[in-house]
Parts: C-alpha cells; structure tokens; sequence
C-alpha cells in the first residue's frame, strides 16, 4: 500500500525575493504621472490652438473678400447695419469656428481660447468709421480672449486683409498697423508680441474698409 502522502501534489516552492511593490513605490510612479500629466497637457493644448490659427484666418479672410466683394458699389457706407449675425450666417457651415443662435445675439466662437460664450472666446462683428468716413465705411472684427498661443500669428494671418490691427493683452490696446494713416504704418509683428499676455486674455481688433 502507498503511503498517503505519495497522492498529494506537493505546493510550488516560494520565490525568494518576490514580493508586491510598496506603498512609498506607487506613490513616487504616481506622482511622477501626475507631474508629466500637468506638464504636458498645457503644451498639447496650446500645440492644438496654434495649429488652428491658419484655418481661423482663412475662415475670416473668406469672410471678408465675400464681404467687401458683395459691397461694391452700394455708397460710402456699405457696411452700415452689419452685426455678428451676418458673420454667424457666412460661417455657420465652418468646421474651424462654431455658431450658435440667430442673428446679432448669436455666437461665433472663434477656438483659439476662451470657452466660447457670449464675451469670452468670441468673434463679433460692427460697422465702423474709417479714415473720417462715416459709420459704416468699413467694419471691424473683434477677436476676444485669445490664448498667448495664437498671439501673434492671427494678427500675422490677417494682417494682408485688415486695413487697421489693434492688439490688447499686455496693457491697454495697441494699434500694430493702420493703412489709413500718412504715412501709412506697416504691420509690426514685433510690437504685436509684445502686446501678447500669457493665458487667455488677448484682444484682436481687425479694421477692414
């Protein structure tokens, strides 16, 4: 007869050394994670709002070669009227801004900082009076709360269609260029950055006539 113990499968010998990781361990490796998280997501996200810019200034350059094309010939004061609604209707199909609401209470959110509510992260639209003409004579495109990310490359992108460029950020508005002046002042991208605060406190003012 065999012995009883001849049956019983023997248990598997202990790993010397082996043992789970401790309390002080995965609270370093989750602070570490923690950190690169903090870090990092800021940057992706300015690497994101940077990257719009192009596609924010051809959707307003589109707007304003339509706008002034369809102008021709109406008077001095062709733009006498306009609000955010026309804006809103001319880019509501956009896939780079987003609207919402009808006519001059809409919201076009530009995503270039801001959370996109009325005031904060927007594009409006007003007639203005340019180079002593009446209001009307032109028009001006107000990006507010824009991340230092895209500051100053969308005053860069619009510079080509804006006859004035007011930047505001670092203290209080600053023209950076007015082709209506005498001489005419070019566009300077230098004291445009300058104007630039970090976070998303920039103002753009885009004159076009």
């Amino acid at each position: 007869m065999f012995a009883r113990h001849a049956f019983t499968k023997p248990y598997p010998p202990q790993s010397i050394g082996q043992s789970g990781f401790s309390l002080i361990e995965v609270s370093i490796v989750t602070a570490i994670v923690l950190l690169i998280a903090i870090v990092g997501i800021p940057a992706i996200g300015n690497y994101v709002i940077e990257n719009k810019v192009p596609k924010v200034g051809e959707a307003l350059q589109r707007f304003v070669a339509r706008t002034k094309a369809n102008a021709q010939g109406i008077g001095t004061a062709p733009y006498a009227g306009m609000g955010t609604g026309v804006l809103a209707n001319a880019l509501r199909d956009s896939s780079v801004v987003s609207v919402s609401g009808d006519g001059d209470s809409a919201i076009v959110a530009h995503n270039l900082g801001g959370n996109g509510t009325s005031g904060n992260g927007t594009v409006t639209l007003a007639p203005s009076a340019v180079a002593g003409g009446a209001l009307g004579s032109g028009f001006t495109l107000t990006l507010d709360h824009v991340s230092h990310a895209a500051c100053p490359g969308i005053a860069s992108v619009m510079q080509r269609m804006a006859e004035i460029i007011r930047v505001g950020g670092s203290g209080a508005d600053t023209v950076v260029k007015d082709a209506t002046q005498q001489p005419p002042m070019v566009y300077n991208a230098a004291l445009a950055d300058a104007r630039c605060a970090r976070g998303d406190v920039n103002t753009f003012s885009f004159v076009v006539r």
